[in-house]
């Protein structure tokens, strides 16, 4: 079963917790952070891919739909305020529904429920090795990668960070499906968070790997014996 990435924005202590607590027995959810305003908030969706919001809707410095505004991609959004004047506008940012607190756990569930419905699972990378590139899953799009080209993969929970030469693409999948699929020729695990490309290594030691730009990536303790000793090999 996939897990979506969850995040609340919300001002007072007590609703957060609240939202927390509906959320905390549903396995299809992960709260990935809980923010008391709307910056913070922002901080986290610019660092982090986020399935699903939990908003309120004023807050200070920056109000819940001022932060919809400036977002240039919007997870799904369930509104939660007291304030039910602003309802219209929400519906107008296309969001997929509008609590009123105090919330009730059973219309929470119903706006959880609807908002499932509309967030796409996420989908296979696609792998066939008598090609020289996959497709993975990103914006809402399939994007090729040319296996030649990848620098690094880092895992970030259930999404993986992978890094090119010119980019850096976020895909909803766990770093272990990677390490399974890659072709273990060209790719080596060297750390819990970390697959490189063995074409892209300039330098190594006991403790890092270095790849191109001077960019140095730890070498887990647990993965040490095994990584030294397959580099010692093909060196």
């Amino acid at each position: 079963m996939p897990k979506f990435k969850c995040l609340i924005i919300e001002d007072e202590p007590i609703a957060a917790r609240v939202l927390a607590k509906f959320i905390e027995p549903l396995a299809q959810l992960e709260v990935v952070a809980t923010c008391h305003h709307a910056i913070a908030g922002l901080e986290v969706l610019q660092q982090h891919p986020i399935d699903l919001l939990f908003l309120d809707i004023k807050m200070p410095q920056l109000s819940g739909l001022e932060l919809l505004r400036i977002l240039k991609q919007v997870p799904k959004v369930i509104i939660t305020t007291a304030h039910a004047e602003y309802a219209l506008e929400g519906y107008e940012l296309n969001i997929v529904d509008y609590l009123l607190k105090p919330i009730a756990e059973a219309r929470f569930m119903k706006a959880v429920n609807k908002a499932l419905q509309q967030i796409p699972l996420p989908v296979t990378p696609s792998f066939d090795y008598t090609t020289p590139y996959i497709y993975l899953k990103a914006d809402k799009k399939m994007v090729q990668v040319f296996l030649q080209d990848i620098l690094y993969l880092e895992s970030m929970g259930n999404y993986v960070k992978v890094y090119t030469t010119d980019k850096m693409i976020v895909t909803y999948q766990t770093l272990q499906f990677f390490e399974q699929h890659l072709p273990p020729e060209l790719f080596l695990r060297i750390h819990r968070s970390y697959i490189i490309s063995l074409n892209q290594i300039e330098a190594y030691s006991a403790t890092f790997v270095e790849l191109p730009a001077q960019l140095k990536l730890p070498i887990g303790q647990n993965y040490k014996v095994r990584v030294l000793q397959f580099l010692a090999q093909e060196r």
